[in-house]
């Protein structure tokens, strides 16, 4: 079954509600190709293994006639089980350091935003287009009462949504007000802890319209579930109008 099964596993398993997601950001998909390239070479590794344990083991068992051998030192085997695994873990290596080094470079970016976590909220500053606010939980307190039935995106709504461009690299500056949160949102590919005091740099680059929904992801105090993210990722032509329009009402008194 798994012999007719094989050309199409790969798709079957990126399918799988228990595999990674490839995300929505040009380095959540990175991630994820890494991810998939070193399942299977573990795979391999792991069929190769447990398919000469088993040979050994059926045909090389005492109850046929054979006997356990007795040597020391064998310079080869010993060669060949340090430098095999050298290089496999080599070629492991290579794209993971790519990725790596490309999820830690922010340069060129095109606008920069710096993410302040308080309990149990978000503040969203856009440095370098002079628009600034607040975003808090707007899940109804009679839901979370059970006075009401829970909402489809239940503790996962906010009042402010964080709004970003596609196509576009934004960098993110992640910090803390109080105590220690985290920002996650699984479809950037990655969590970035909020530390007060200290500052966290990340960058993403959405590919498609959508939203995308995350949360805190460090105990933050009683109210840490209260605190949701939510990113609208916009055309630029969207993006620029909804520029304007936020100026426009912080410009108001």
């Amino acid at each position: 079954m798994l012999l007719l099964l094989w050309p199409w596993l790969p798709s079957i398993l990126s399918a799988t509600s228990w595999n990674m997601t490839p995300g929505a950001s040009a380095m959540s998909a990175q991630i994820y190709e890494l991810h998939m390239t070193i399942f299977w070479v573990c795979v391999g590794i792991a069929a190769v293994v447990f398919s000469v344990m088993i040979w050994a083991i059926l045909f090389h068992r005492k109850s046929v006639g054979h006997e356990a051998a007795h040597f020391h030192e064998n310079v080869a085997i010993e060669i060949a089980w340090t430098v095999i695994p050298f290089i496999i873990l080599g070629l492991m290596a290579w794209p993971a350091t790519k990725v790596l080094m490309a999820f830690e470079d922010p340069s060129h970016s095109d606008l920069t935003i710096k993410i302040v976590g308080y309990q149990w909220f978000w503040e969203y500053d856009y440095l370098d287009e002079g628009v600034h606010f607040f975003s808090y939980s707007a899940t109804d307190e009679a839901e979370i009462q059970n006075n009401l039935p829970k909402g489809e995106h239940y503790l996962e709504e906010v009042d402010e949504p964080l709004v970003l461009p596609i196509g576009k690299k934004v960098r993110l500056l992640t910090t803390a007000a109080d105590v220690q949160h985290a920002f996650w949102v699984p479809a950037l590919g990655f969590k970035r802890d909020a530390i007060p005091g200290f500052i966290n740099e990340s960058w993403t680059r959405l590919e498609k319209p959508g939203i995308y929904r995350g949360r805190c992801a460090e105990l933050c105090g009683f109210k840490h579930a209260f605190m949701p993210i939510e990113i609208h990722a916009v055309t630029p032509e969207e993006y620029e109008a909804w520029l304007e329009s936020k100026r426009a009402s912080q410009a108001t008194p």
